[in-house]
């Protein structure tokens, strides 16, 4: 029996059906043990999504707000340097379900619902592998490497959403590339959802335009103006479509903005981790190597022409993740189907299949018996029980919390038997987690979200956190009446050399100098 699939008449491969009703209900598929193995596998990882990134604690300040007022906030509300200024609210309705998920079952609930974001996300990636390929193990193999790759990233932020919104757009694109669907009506759905998720938003638009870029290599001009170019047609009305869709949002035109201002900022960009180049001294970004690697590969080997759209999806998205880590996990997502179908190509085309694929044949009849899903069902659900019960299940057996050897947990719990210290001037990486603890009676000096607080706050920080000369008088025009900081850092060793600065609160974590006129 052989398991085929055509890139152009067909988005599936041959599997023939077999089993009985309780055989697909009882045991579950490798696409079920897909989506359990990276759902536990994420929840033993809990405490690292927590607490990796400073930002978690903003989001559900944001998000709770959002629920308790009915309303979603357009000027700053949460910080004293820029009290009342205009605010776009580029991921409100991700804050909002962070915030349901925490207050639903704590911070066992937010790593529940990225779990459930990031097992869902590479199930997905599969589906789409095997459809592509025909092949299960290399599907598999994909998919993991995939996964891998975007592991990077695995933090309890909005980028989560985008990462398997990028799949469902794509899934969408591609099927109306190869006339499997009229439905150009999905994107603007798609896009409505995704402009008020994450600003991320825009990389829907660069798919977009690779996929009429490459449309229009394989058609020419006349070829989408003519019968044969009705797909095209199809993707531009669709996109068109979802332009409009993404002003729908709180900030209408301003959230693009907000989103295309702090790109073009190159010192924004520049002081923004996850915005830089990868570093391949890393062995976190070795599966993302390793994609190059393959596809390279696999582009050189085989003689069967991938379609101009597919390869400049890879290459394109390749290029923007060489440039910056953000993006690896969206091109992860984007190249596995991709190299799936292109290996599935190399192997037919040398003739080494033989015993792998009658094994491959085996699997996919068993694939295809055993579609019930019941087992991730009751996985998810143990799971869930078990942590809000206070059961640790992550690798490190602490709970999921955040790390007072990261956060400032016990300099705040000393803050909130004080009265208000006034204005603060707090360590950038901590603003989130200060307004999870302390907002609304303490509003911060600045926190993550550098695409509002711009490049002129940004830069005076720097210049206080690096003694450059007019620190003080920043903190003066603030009226800066203590700091947080970390233990050791030139301010607050200036600061404890200060007659008018005095250290209130000092553990091997946070130091609290309060200032004294």
């Amino acid at each position: 029996m052989k398991v085929s699939w055509n890139e152009e008449t067909d988005f599936a491969p041959v599997i023939p059906r077999a089993g009985n009703r309780a055989a697909r209900f009882l045991l579950p598929s490798l696409q079920d043990v897909i989506f359990m193995a990276l759902f536990v596998a994420v929840i033993g990882l809990g405490p690292r999504l927590l607490n990796v990134d400073g930002d978690l604690g903003r989001h559900l300040t944001i998000g709770g707000y959002i629920l308790d007022s009915a309303s979603i906030p357009t000027t700053d509300l949460f910080s004293h340097t820029m009290d009342g200024a205009p605010l776009t609210p580029h991921e409100w309705l991700a804050q909002v379900s962070y915030a349901m998920a925490y207050r639903l079952a704590g911070l066992d609930g937010v790593v529940i619902l990225c779990a459930l974001l990031i097992a869902g996300t590479f199930t997905l990636v599969y589906r789409q592998c095997l459809e592509r390929s025909g092949q299960i193990l290399l599907s598999l193999g994909f998919t993991l490497l995939a996964a891998a790759a975007a592991s990077l990233h695995w933090l309890a932020r909005p980028h989560l959403f985008t990462i398997l919104i990028v799949v469902l757009w794509v899934e969408v694109l591609e099927r109306i590339r190869i006339g499997r669907t009229r439905r150009w009506w999905l994107l603007p759905v798609i896009m409505l959802a995704w402009a008020n998720l994450h600003g991320a938003f825009l990389a829907g638009f660069a798919i977009w335009v690779v996929y009429l870029s490459g449309e229009l290599l394989e058609r020419g001009v006349r070829g989408l103006l003519g019968e044969a170019g009705r797909q095209s047609r199809l993707l531009l009305a669709g996109g068109l479509a979802a332009l409009v869709t993404s002003l729908v949002n709180p900030a209408g035109w301003r959230l693009w903005e907000t989103s295309l201002d702090f790109l073009r900022s190159g010192y924004l960009v520049g002081h923004t981790a996850e915005y830089m180049a990868p570093d391949f001294h890393l062995k976190s970004t070795w599966p993302f190597l390793g994609m190059i690697i393959l596809s390279l590969l696999s582009f050189g080997s085989s003689r069967k022409r991938l379609s101009a759209t597919l390869l400049l999806l890879v290459v394109s998205w390749m290029a923007m993740a060489l440039i910056s880590t953000r993006n690896i996990p969206i091109y992860a997502v984007l190249a596995a189907p991709v190299l799936a179908l292109a290996f599935s190509q190399v192997s037919e085309e040398t003739g080494k299949v033989g015993n792998f694929s009658r094994l491959q044949a085996r699997l996919a009849l068993v694939e295809q018996a055993l579609s019930g899903h019941l087992w991730p069902v009751i996985v998810v659900f143990l799971i869930a029980i078990s942590l809000i019960n206070g059961v640790s299940l992550d690798l490190t057996r602490r709970g999921n919390r955040f790390d007072p050897q990261v956060f400032p947990v016990a300099a705040v719990d000393w803050l909130e038997n004080q009265p208000d210290l006034g204005p603060v001037f707090n360590y950038f990486p901590w603003g989130g987690y200060l307004l999870y603890r302390t907002w609304p009676e303490q509003r911060v000096f600045i926190d993550g979200q550098t695409d509002f607080y711009g490049e002129q706050l940004t830069r005076q920080y720097e210049q206080v956190i690096t003694l450059r000369p007019g620190w003080e008088t920043v903190l003066q025009s603030y009226g800066v009446q203590w700091v947080i900081m970390p233990p050791g850092g030139s301010l607050v060793d200036a600061l404890e050399t200060n007659p008018q600065w005095r250290v209130v609160y000092e553990d091997g974590t946070a130091v609290i100098l309060a200032y004294e006129d």
